[in-house]
């Protein structure tokens, strides 16, 4: 994938995640930073980052609970580690360091 398809792609996906976050329920403060870069910071001061990186060609989350990568292949977002689809894992994640069980999902 070229970085210009993958960087609409990436920027697409994060415009999601951002409408995700902010209707699901969770105490959050995000801010869109320069970049394609989603900072959320949680009632407890905690921060988690959600990136592209280009080079890479994935959406990368830094949560407390540690780093996350994610490709596109077929239509979603999975992990590279696990296989975990995206909103799946930012759904666990966020739960985890809010204290606070959510669900996010994709809006289409």
């Amino acid at each position: 994938m070229e970085e210009a398809a993958f960087n609409a792609l990436a920027e697409a996906e994060l415009a999601r995640i951002e409408e995700a976050l902010e209707s699901c329920g969770a105490e959050l403060e995000i801010e869109q930073m320069p970049g394609g870069i989603l900072d959320v910071e949680f009632a407890d001061r905690s921060k988690m980052i959600i990136n592209r990186h280009a080079a890479a060609r994935e959406i990368w989350v830094a949560a407390r609970s540690g780093g996350f990568h994610f490709r596109p292949e077929n239509g979603r977002w999975l992990g590279t580690r696990d296989g975990v689809e995206l909103y799946a894992a930012l759904s666990r994640l966020v739960s985890e360091q809010g204290g606070v069980a959510v669900v996010l999902q994709a809006q289409p």
